[in-house]
């Protein structure tokens, strides 16, 4: 859902829609995968999933399989899902714990935690074998605010230098702190694209989304980020609402003691390159995580974070509730979109400033895959 006011930065006279052929080709949809996916930093979760040492889940970046996991030093690991033996997928449940060590289930290789190779059954008998060269491939991990980044590339940039523009930029919201209240999992039937253009702009609001609109209107808000991998800015919560909730009231607690006053009346929305869109209320954050599956197909796992104090005693199913609906809205409209834009007759059309940030995307799209 998204943003808002123009921006001379952010408009471009004559900006229009990508063409067919981005929304509908396996070839570009290949080519996304190992130009952005699979170079680029990517939200897998939340920390808070890894509690306990050996605690793990499985992720998936750019088609890879990934073992995301606390090892016994409490160090978090991302490893790749793949014995060095033979290439066995090593784990196959969606989540759980590993007691001290990894192991293959097809030929005995065992592994610690942390991805060093402590066993391979007989590999003594082959002259010039050292475990020590065959620890399992690892990918490159970071912690922002409570989530969880990987990056699959051979040499990524830090995190700190690719994500310098947000490092330290949400602290007032204290997400390290809140807590997941509801994780919903859903599969739309269009293009991954489709959906950070949706959004991005709130033009659609009062069509698809009335009660939405009701509460944060449209017109309302400014974008503080207009160009580059992350957009957009904020709405005003429209009095007497004081949430994005069902019933217009706070579900409960603020999301942090620190939040300043301004932002407590209003709801922040950012996409965030690759993969992730976040949406920040005064007392609850949601955030969706996309995976792009095919060419007209993206998986979306979707979480609402609260107070602990909320959890406790507040009301999170009005929140839920609120974004559910409107989610829904969205996945119908953008699927709609995905069905026109396979038409032999479908043809490029023209952004209005009220698709700003849209335009914004789509620029930033293009020099990722070397268009411009």
């Amino acid at each position: 859902m998204g943003i808002f006011q123009s921006t001379a930065a952010s408009y471009e006279q004559g900006s229009q829609t990508l063409p067919g052929e981005y929304y509908t080709s396996a070839d570009v949809f290949a080519e996304e995968r190992e130009r952005i996916f699979a170079t680029h930093w990517t939200c897998v979760g939340r920390a808070s999933r890894l509690e306990q040492r050996g605690d793990y889940f499985l992720a998936s970046v750019a088609g890879e399989s990934l073992i995301v996991l606390r090892d016994q030093t409490g160090t978090l690991r991302a490893l790749f899902n793949v014995c060095r033996h033979r290439g066995t997928r090593l784990c196959n449940g969606d989540a759980g714990r590993f007691s001290e060590t990894i192991q293959c289930p097809y030929h005995a290789w065992t592994y610690a935690t942390d991805g060093r190779l402590l066993a391979a059954p007989h590999m003594q008998e082959v002259a010039g074998f050292s475990m020590l060269d065959y620890p399992l491939h690892a990918a490159a991990i970071a912690e922002w605010e409570g989530f969880l980044l990987v990056n699959v590339g051979q040499n990524p940039s830090p995190i700190t230098t690719a994500w310098s523009s947000l490092i330290g930029r949400l602290a007032r919201f204290g997400l390290s702190d809140v807590a997941a209240g509801h994780r919903v999992t859903y599969n739309v039937r269009a293009n991954w694209k489709l959906l950070y253009q949706n959004y991005s702009e709130c033009l659609h609001c009062p069509a698809i989304h009335p009660q939405f609109a009701r509460v944060l209107p449209y017109q309302s808000g400014a974008n503080d980020l207009t160009e580059g991998p992350f957009l957009g800015g904020y709405m005003e919560i429209s009095p007497p609402h004081t949430s994005a909730t069902m019933s217009g009231n706070a579900c409960g607690h603020l999301i942090s003691d620190d939040l300043p006053l301004e932002d407590r009346h209003r709801a922040y929305y950012y996409t965030i390159m690759p993969g992730m869109l976040l949406s920040l209320h005064p007392d609850y954050v949601n955030y969706y995580l996309l995976r792009p599956l095919a060419p007209d197909r993206t998986l979306i796992e979707s979480e609402w974070l609260f107070h602990p104090a909320t959890l406790q005693s507040g009301n999170v199913q009005d929140a839920i509730e609120f974004w559910d609906r409107t989610n829904r809205q969205d996945w119908y409209i953008v699927e709609q979109a995905q069905l026109g834009i396979a038409s032999r007759r479908y043809a490029p059309g023209p952004y209005s400033p009220r698709e700003s940030l849209s335009a914004a995307w789509d620029r930033h799209y293009l020099q990722l895959m070397r268009r411009t």
